[in-house]
């Protein structure tokens, strides 16, 4: 089996958030802002590098990052084509490592509830796994973050417009690896004014995972 370590982290994190509104990284949840929040997240995993995708108000959003930009795990691209869909920013995340990392995570920007141990124990079944695709699934429902191996960064490349991987994870099913699991970090994020009241209705423990850095 081909080499599948290690894996760099790919936050996406450019988008417009027009059905919220307003920029959804700048949402303040506690602990901080809901971008920081991933980014802490990612940091504390053991994946081996991150590069977070920015876009629409980037430098906005990199002012309120403050000192989390200095980090020498963390790198921070602006995609300048954002307006063009998801899939600009996966392939200017996808540049940075394709030629040093045979695997990627995606992590979407708006899943506050996917912590360290949501993403180590996604690595973890991946690494166990003989895909080259990791995707959690729970009642037939996908969930994120999805890992893709060094064998798709050319399909990953050529995507484009709004809908991410998902064609590439169709078409195939015999590489995939459906990762059983009951925890709904994998399957919450916040696309809305709905969303953001259900998140800030959670119970506190589920608020404030511990995101050692």
């Amino acid at each position: 089996m081909h080499k599948k370590t290690p894996t760099a982290g790919i936050i996406l994190a450019a988008g417009r958030s027009k059905r919220l509104g307003r920029p959804k990284q700048l949402l303040r949840v506690k602990g901080g802002i809901l971008i920081e929040r991933v980014i802490n997240a990612a940091l504390a995993s053991n994946l081996d590098r991150i590069v977070l995708v920015l876009g629409y108000q980037h430098e906005v959003i990199s002012r309120h990052l403050g000192s989390q930009t200095g980090i020498s795990r963390l790198k921070v691209v602006i995609s300048r084509r954002y307006r063009e869909g998801l899939s600009r920013s996966i392939c200017t995340g996808l540049e940075e490592v394709m030629n040093t990392h045979p695997s990627v995570m995606f992590l979407l920007g708006d899943q506050p509830l996917v912590d360290p141990p949501a993403i180590n124990d996604l690595l973890i079944a991946f690494r166990n796994s003989t895909g080259d695709i990791c995707v959690p699934v729970r009642h037939k429902n996908r969930g994120n973050p999805t890992i893709f191996s060094r064998k798709f960064y050319d399909s990953i490349m050529r995507i484009q417009g709004d809908s991410g991987a998902r064609e590439i994870i169709d078409s195939n099913p015999a590489t995939v690896y459906a990762f059983p699991t009951q925890n709904p970090a994998y399957f919450f994020d916040i696309d809305n004014e709905a969303d953001l009241k259900a998140w800030k209705t959670l119970p506190d423990d589920q608020h404030n995972v511990n995101i050692p850095l």
